[in-house]
């Protein structure tokens, strides 16, 4: 079992608070991700839960037990770093089973579970070179192997997949994504990479300044974002955010235009709105919300990216389909979906009808 609940977690270094008052629920078997810009706490937060940093105020239970004065060693968790720390000296095989055979435990039990971890990572065919003669996504499986074969109550990733090529990285998702799913432990995966987090998570732990934004599903926080912050960090390429305000139920993008989107009656003012790349369409100039000037047009295949002027000071990123013949220079109007369109208060909280 591999329930882990957080309680009014703090962490201080001095008088500078990192950590500030975090409460988190992960049940067990469920791939949580953190995620959030540098220096927001994520990586802190992950060595508090394996004990690598001392909890200043609240409390970490571990299956319903508080484990807040135990050292790592007496919470079963294993972790995987950024770095492989893996022993050049010694074969595949022997870096997979260290940590067993320094704990007493009998030749006969360590091969075996080093065979099923081999099994699992694929890596019967290595298991007798040295990590000199392996890729780096072949090391990082190795690092997860010896992870593996010490059967924890949860893995804690630390950013695992920094140190590889962007083909590896895809290649270790994939990895990472089967083995949960083969193995059914909880897992807990530190990143600053949202495409990692959105592809990967059961749920998404959104972190800023040593504080929780949102917490949810990766579809939750794409479609019902809590806050402006949220909005923008969840999603590649990220949310267009534009002025607005509102008279009765409508809203007006500083004179651009508007719609009748947003329902009579909400308790607050909107002063921004939010519109994702993907859900704006490309019309005829004078209609849509708002008409501008193409600026820049980036071609990857399978989508286009436009960056259009809407006016001096503004400029709108719309994702269209790749197949399209567009020109820089262009004049066009924008239409946003109406069921897609998100708005946010003064303080950058979400408003919905």
């Amino acid at each position: 079992m591999g329930a882990i609940r957080l309680s009014g977690v703090e962490k201080w270094f001095g008088s500078l608070q990192v950590i500030k008052g975090i409460d988190l629920e992960i049940a067990d078997g469920e791939f949580v991700i953190f995620v959030g810009p540098s220096g927001c706490g994520k990586s802190t937060l992950l060595r508090l839960i394996s004990g690598l940093e001392e909890t200043s105020r609240g409390a970490i239970e571990i299956d319903g037990r508080d484990v807040t004065p135990e050292p790592p060693s007496g919470r079963g968790l294993s972790m995987v770093f950024q770095s492989y720390a893996l022993y050049p000296h010694m074969s595949v095989r022997e870096n997979v089973g260290f940590g067993l055979k320094t704990a007493g435990t009998p030749k006969a039990e360590i091969d075996r579970k080093v065979g099923e971890a081999a099994d699992v990572l694929k890596l019967q065919d290595y298991l007798d070179r040295r990590p000199k003669a392996l890729s780096g996504g072949q090391r990082q499986r190795v690092a997860i192997g010896r992870a593996i074969v010490r059967e924890p109550k949860a893995f804690l990733f630390d950013e695992p997949l920094s140190n590889l090529d962007a083909a590896l990285r895809v290649e270790m998702r994939f990895e990472i994504a089967r083995l949960h799913k083969a193995l059914g432990t909880t897992m807990i995966y530190v990143t600053h990479d949202q495409v990692e987090a959105m592809t990967l998570a059961d749920k998404i732990v959104v972190l800023q300044g040593g504080i929780i934004e949102q917490v949810g599903s990766p579809r939750e926080l794409y479609e019902r974002p809590d806050n402006l912050f949220v909005a923008q960090f969840i999603g590649s390429p990220k949310m267009n955010v534009l002025p607005c305000h509102v008279e009765g139920d409508r809203y007006d993008l500083e004179g651009h235009g508007g719609g009748a989107y947003l329902h009579a009656g909400a308790a607050q003012k909107p002063v921004k709105l939010g519109i994702r790349p993907e859900h704006i369409s490309l019309v005829e100039p004078g209609a849509g919300e708002v008409t501008g000037t193409i600026e820049v047009v980036e071609y990857l295949g399978a989508d286009t990216f436009l960056y259009v002027s809407i006016d001096d000071a503004e400029n709108v990123l719309v994702r269209t389909d790749g197949s399209r013949q567009i020109e820089d220079g262009a004049t066009v109007g924008l239409s946003f979906d109406p069921d897609r369109v998100h708005f946010f208060d003064q303080n950058g909280q979400s408003i919905r009808s």
